[in-house]
């Protein structure tokens, strides 16, 4: 593939990738895909592009994640509205309730997760650390796992980890009648 000489068709190009990734692209992946072969060029013409999306679109844009990628996404605050309108869930639900757990449980031990979730559980870490979306620390012998900031990002969450502790705590119990057994202290062994 040839070096790209227009910065129309380049900027094209961009938009394309990043429709069609559905994933976040990395600089290195964006710079390929522009045919600029020019990092410096292909950050410009991102950052025009994401100039563009948010002048153009009242609910979906092009966004700057934490780590350097770019995603062309739903603004996290029309999720909700769009559920029922989806094609296809943004993760399979086993590995959406795996990242729960994480998310509400943190910090996490690989362990721990097995022993909930399966040993299918370790399909859904891979997958997860692809998106970025969690990250583990090496204790001894043990992997210790948090959500990201991109998560974060991505989902709409702003606060510290307490807070999104809170926040998923209050969203489970508005969406859940509780039994008489939930409405009982748990007995910790």
């Amino acid at each position: 593939m040839g070096k790209v000489e227009s910065d129309d068709e380049a900027s094209a190009r961009l938009e394309a990738a990043l429709y069609s990734a559905g994933r976040p692209l990395t600089t290195e992946e964006l710079i390929k895909a522009s045919g600029t072969e020019s990092r410096s060029k292909t950050l410009a013409l991102m950052t025009n592009l994401v100039k563009r999306t948010k002048s153009a679109f009242k609910a979906i844009e092009v966004a700057s994640l934490p780590d350097g990628s770019y995603v062309f996404q739903l603004k996290p605050e029309y999720n909700t509205v769009i559920r029922k309108y989806a094609s296809k869930p943004i993760l399979p639900t086993a590995t959406l309730k795996t990242l729960s757990y994480i998310a509400y449980m943190q910090p996490i031990s690989s362990k721990q997760l097995v022993e909930i979730r399966g040993s299918g559980v370790y399909m859904h870490l891979r997958h997860l650390r692809q998106l970025d979306y969690i990250e583990h620390q090496n204790v001894g012998r043990m992997k210790i796992y948090t959500t990201t900031d991109k998560f974060q990002k991505y989902f709409g969450i702003q606060g510290d980890k307490d807070a999104l502790k809170q926040k998923l705590f209050t969203k489970v119990r508005t969406h859940m009648q509780p039994t008489p057994a939930q409405t009982e202290p748990a007995i910790q062994a």
